[in-house]
């Protein structure tokens, strides 16, 4: 799934669009015991309530494609009876009235989800009348030749509310609140089946996750059964020693600098584009050699990058390269530059020393306070 369709399912979440017609929950204690459950007609809830809810679905569609949403392929294998997707296939059939198939699926999250506390686990089913759209992509409600069916589920926390005080107008005085547990914003969740070129794709699901780095692998192994791809944090490092390992002795501050501005240029060359960019091993490859890695360094690039990454991983650049700002750092010394900028350093040996030489301007602040620079 790409922005503009998940926004497309995104826009749903209010009682005036709504598509969600069923709505199931369970509430799960820290020793993962089910204290309650819920099972209720969504638009039968209050609208205040609704609220609330619609705050969480959005919640679990947010994030950064590639970080927080990962698309994910059912290998083959769970497609058929008894697999993973088979089951999810069943669930979403059902329209969640089926209460045996729901407490299955409950079962099977409060097995496999490693969480020290409460939560609670929300699961929707919605059915969306998908509109056509125009060449120039204008919306129209009656041409909709497809209905999108859907379940989305969330996972919450629940914690207990912070102690404080609270005015109460009965005595018009403050006292101590009282604590009771809330439901916070999921910390993952799942979409399924994905909305892939707005159309019904079963045999992919997006999964979302609030902390990058804590993808809850065996959640993802029981419940949907897709290869785990790599986190963004561990991309990022793999990156970083893919480069070491491949420059060795020779890793220079020239040939990084370049490897930056590139992944940068490539960046901007796709902002149109609503997917990712992913590089392949092939292109990592490429952009090391048109770098300035010598062929020679690039000998042993495929038995390091599939090492570090996998033969068949690849890596999304904005995981790998920070757009934002281009750092060098020492022991003693940070210095923090725009990527577009890279150019307004350099290294060059001064008085027999290497330093780090910074073209500067007349616009110059040290702590705050412009200065002349003499």
């Amino acid at each position: 799934m790409v922005k503009s369709e998940i926004t497309e399912i995104k826009k749903q979440f209010s009682h005036e669009k709504t598509s969600i017609t069923k709505i199931c929950g369970c509430y799960v204690n820290g020793e993962k015991e089910i204290k309650t459950k819920l099972s209720e007609a969504f638009l039968c809830l209050p609208e205040e309530e609704t609220f609330k809810y619609f705050e969480i679905f959005k919640k679990t569609l947010s994030g950064t494609l590639g970080k927080n949403l990962i698309n994910m392929d059912f290998p083959t294998s769970s497609e058929f009876y008894g697999g993973t997707q088979d089951f999810l296939m069943k669930l979403r059939k059902s329209e969640l009235k089926d209460e045996t198939l729901v407490e299955e699926f409950y079962e099977k999250i409060i097995q496999t989800y490693e969480y020290v506390g409460n939560y609670l686990i929300l699961l929707v089913f919605a059915a969306y009348d998908i509109p056509g759209k125009t060449s120039d992509k204008i919306e129209m409600d009656d041409a909709s030749d497809e209905v999108y069916s859907y379940i989305l589920c969330s996972i919450c926390p629940v914690n207990l509310s912070k102690p404080g005080l609270s005015y109460h107008d009965e005595t018009n005085m403050f006292h101590q609140r009282i604590q009771d547990w809330v439901v916070e914003m999921p910390l993952n969740g799942f979409l399924f089946p994905a909305f892939n070129d707005r159309s019904t794709d079963i045999h992919s699901t997006l999964y979302y996750s609030k902390k990058p780095e804590e993808l809850h692998e065996e959640l993802i192994n029981q419940i949907l059964g897709c290869e785990i791809p790599l986190s963004a944090g561990v991309q990022k490092e793999a990156f970083q020693t893919l480069i070491e390992e491949t420059l060795g002795e020779d890793c220079d501050y020239e040939i990084v600098k370049n490897i930056h501005d590139m992944l940068n240029e490539i960046i901007d060359e796709h902002k149109d584009v609503p997917e990712p960019v992913v590089l392949v091993k092939a292109e990592v490859k490429r952009i090391f050699s048109e770098s300035g890695v010598d062929d020679e360094k690039l000998e042993n690039f495929d038995e390091h990058y599939e090492q570090l990454a996998g033969e068949k991983a690849s890596l999304m650049a904005e995981n790998v390269v920070n757009t934002k700002v281009f750092e060098v750092k020492t022991p003693d010394i940070v210095i923090k530059i725009n990527p577009d900028r890279t150019d307004l350093v350099e290294t060059k040996m001064v008085d027999g020393r290497k330093c780090l030489v910074i073209e500067i301007n007349d616009q110059v602040q040290v702590n705050g306070i412009s200065v002349k620079m003499i």
